[in-house]
């Protein structure tokens, strides 16, 4: 057993950015609980209730005057939805879009896959218009670091269900690199359940930005159906 713990401390250490199960946060409130407390939170922040609908909060966020909606699941917080509250043409969207990309890449609460910056010559309302392509970025809020102990017992659980006590004390290199990959998916497991993502969205000609802050613990997996 001696091999397993070694291979189970550097998995340990090699995800050492993840944590025990812990939800997405809006400007530091957890998405969690029910839709009323999160609404008078949200108005702590400085947000106010919309004339039309006291269900929709109002105010600024990063700089723009944005529309907040909340979504629940089982009466349950699920989603912070914002919308840009000032429509603007496609040359100025390219270049918020852009922008918020390039926020989210330089904070290091965050963590991206891929690179979502659209070319400055594309025609994004043609490529909207005529070829309904979406243009969506997504990232991911790293979980707070907490416990490295239960991260051990988790990922040592998932090896043992694959392996025996006696293949791992003296594993193959398949073996070491199948430990490895099963150490990382369990990270992207954890990251998975706190996106942060954004889309471009239209209205007769207009550009808005989207916002979506999801807590995926709390999102409809089927079990109502």
């Amino acid at each position: 057993m001696k091999k397993i713990v070694f291979f189970i401390v550097l998995l340990t250490i090699t995800i050492s950015t993840f944590a025990q199960k812990d939800v997405t946060k809006f400007m530091g409130i957890p998405i969690d609980g029910f839709k009323p407390e999160m609404i008078k939170k949200l108005k702590e922040k400085g947000f106010v209730s919309s004339t039309t609908d006291k269900d929709i909060l109002e105010g600024e966020f990063n700089g723009t005057q944005v529309n907040v909606h909340v979504a629940t699941n089982n009466n349950k917080v699920c989603r912070i939805m914002l919308c840009d509250a000032h429509q603007m043409d496609e040359t100025d969207i390219k270049i918020r879009f852009n922008k918020l990309c390039q926020q989210f890449k330089n904070n290091s609460k965050y963590t991206s896959l891929d690179d979502y910056t659209i070319p400055e010559d594309e025609d994004i309302s043609y490529e909207m218009g005529v070829k309904s392509k979406r243009y969506e970025a997504l990232f991911y809020q790293n979980p707070v670091i907490t416990d490295s102990l239960a991260i051990a017992n988790d990922i040592k659980e998932i090896i043992l269900q694959k392996y025996s006590e006696k293949e791992l004390e003296n594993p193959t290199d398949d073996v070491k690199t199948d430990i490895t990959k099963m150490g990382l998916s369990y990270a992207m497991d954890l990251m998975s359940k706190k996106p942060v993502w954004f889309m471009i969205s239209e209205f007769y000609g207009k550009y808005y930005i989207t916002m979506f802050y999801d807590n995926e613990y709390n999102r409809a997996n089927g079990e109502d159906l």
